[in-house]
């Protein structure tokens, strides 16, 4: 009974309505706020940057630059191995599974993951009086206009264009394009918005300005590549502006968030950016001054232009006075697109020590570079072994600007403030982080172990599901500080570990943080004690490890 106790205490700290202190907290005044600057790239990986791996084949001085200003975490993660899940983490400081996406990404006509009147990072930080920006690759759906005559066509959308609820992608025939999307960033509090709907390898290829298209979808493109196995200048056929330039969309996006920073240095309230790259992202499109910059093929070369972007938007906040009083966060929405044949190719180990990829549930596939300069209030050229999530970005950033507790509705949102402030070794109040793959298989974390409810990885690599493993163990655990390559599974002999984490992950899937725990006085795991009186001593299913980071 003491367990089932103990798992109770835990759950109910997991979701309680106290992510952040309850009294209430000075508001600042306009001057005193920070601008906040997020830059997100697209299937970076941790070992592309140098400053996370000394053997990377890639040169990303600016990226190294920052973390020397800031501080860089080892254990950061993405809540999905893919783009549009992670996406919504971040700015609604949620699970995506909580919505009906349950696994895959959208394309590019898919609905609105985010709905209307859901907090948002924007809207939370527009109630503060910042102006805000989206500026990159949206790929959280847009509410394209139906043609007269098609609006029955939302109820019979063919089942490849659905996953689960969600309807990620929508034929074209049904879809009036000349006219402007009636749900997009304008809709979850961006003032301003440039915007690509999807990844730059997924039609529509096009700009959109203020939830508006800067030219008609007039245009076709035959694709890119198409064999290439998604790697190297790959992208799919479908509509386009015919002015749309695929080498430019990069730099592109960079002029529009280097102008955005100049305009707002010359302005009175704060500003919040969200800049999100769609690199190193496929296509893979080195403009030729960066090709043979890297070690590592066009893959490296277009990670090397993306450090290139971060130096330019890092200098426009610098020349205009404002790196003083602004946050910068920089890392990516998963891990890279780096197979096996690749890294031994060019003895470049993208994913770091870390096994897996893109999509997966190994650590590979969600844990990211992750890097936070605040000059006054981050020390430089730290390190911390903190484990976090994206989703923690909103939390966070409601207590940075003093928004009462009970106004931040992502109910996955923990603050890592104390961690940035050097007062915590670890995210206060979150006793685990859940992961989610491509294909829907769900990992848990909670202190050095992890467990993943099902076989392979879940992603992209092999083996990633059931039907490839020949095994009688269905699910994994690891011990990540003796087992960082997640090589030795523990499932089998950790029985007690394996239903700890188990109903902690069921009790979070069930119910939001702020739900009722009543189902949880029904279930019990003292028959699990009778059958194994001699559970292994070195870390028992009693024990609670602080979220300690995974050592290097």
């Amino acid at each position: 009974m003491k367990l089932f106790l103990q798992l109770g205490l835990a759950s109910s700290v997991i979701f309680s309505t106290d992510c952040l202190a309850k009294e209430k907290l000075h508001q600042p005044s306009l001057a005193k706020l920070p601008n906040i600057v997020y830059i997100l790239s697209d299937d970076l990986g941790y070992g592309d940057v140098m400053c996370n791996n000394a053997q990377s084949k890639i040169p990303t001085p600016n990226i190294d630059r920052l973390a020397s200003m800031g501080v860089r975490f080892t254990d950061a993660h993405s809540t999905s191995g893919v783009c549009s899940p992670t996406r919504y983490s971040i700015l609604t400081g949620r699970y995506c599974w909580r919505t009906d996406m349950k696994s895959g990404v959208l394309r590019g006509y898919g609905r609105p993951l985010i709905q209307k009147g859901q907090p948002t990072v924007a809207t939370l930080l527009k109630e503060q009086g910042y102006t805000t920006a989206a500026i990159g690759k949206w790929h959280l759906g847009l509410e394209w206009v139906l043609k007269a005559g098609h609006e029955g066509d939302m109820a019979h959308v063919d089942s490849k264009n659905k996953t689960g609820d969600a309807i990620i992608d929508m034929d074209t025939e049904s879809i009036d394009l000349t006219k402007p999307p009636t749900d997009g960033p304008a809709t979850h509090g961006f003032d301003y918005s440039f915007i690509l709907p999807a990844s730059l390898d997924m039609e529509p290829y096009c700009y959109l300005k203020n939830d508006t298209l800067i030219s008609p979808l007039t245009g076709h493109t035959d694709g890119n590549k198409l064999t290439s196995g998604y790697t190297g200048p790959f992208w799919r056929a479908g509509k386009m502006s015919p002015d749309f330039e695929f080498y430019k969309v990069l730099p592109t996006f960079t002029d529009q968030a280097v102008n955005y920073i100049q305009k707002q240095s010359k302005g009175k309230k704060p500003f919040f950016l969200y800049f999100a790259m769609p690199s190193p992202h496929t296509p893979w499109l080195p403009i030729p001054e960066y090709k043979g910059k890297s070690q590592a093929g066009e893959y490296g070369d277009y990670v090397y232009m993306v450090d290139v972007m971060v130096g330019r938007i890092l200098k426009s906040i610098e020349e205009g006075g404002l790196d003083k009083n602004t946050i910068v966060v920089f890392t990516s929405d998963n891990g890279p697109y780096w197979r096996p044949n690749q890294a031994e190719q060019f003895g470049h180990k993208a994913s770091g020590p870390f096994r897996g990829m893109k999509g997966d549930t190994w650590e590979a596939g969600h844990r990211i570079p992750f890097i936070v300069r605040w000059p006054g209030h981050v020390a430089p050229g730290t390190t911390s072994q903190a484990t976090t999530t994206l989703a923690n970005l909103m939390a966070t950033v409601a207590e940075i600007t003093s928004v009462k507790p009970e106004t931040v509705a992502g109910e996955d949102s923990y603050s890592i403030l104390p961690v940035l402030l050097g007062k915590s070794k670890t995210v206060p109040n979150q006793p685990v982080i859940v992961v989610h793959s491509s294909r829907g298989l769900y990992a848990i974390r909670m202190g050095d172990w992890k467990l993943i409810e099902g076989k392979g990885s879940g992603g992209f690599s092999i083996p990633f599901d059931e039907k490839s493993i020949q095994t009688d163990v269905p699910g994994q655990l690891y011990n990540l500080r003796t087992d960082t390559l997640e090589t030795k599974n523990l499932y089998a002999t950790e029985k007690l570990k394996v239903a700890e984490l188990t109903l902690l992950l069921d009790s979070i899937k069930r119910l939001p943080r702020k739900g009722p725990l009543d189902f949880l006085k029904k279930l019990s795991l003292n028959h699990l004690i009778e059958k194994d009186p001699k559970p292994n001593n070195n870390l028992s299913a009693l024990d609670y490890p602080p979220a300690a980071g995974v050592e290097e």
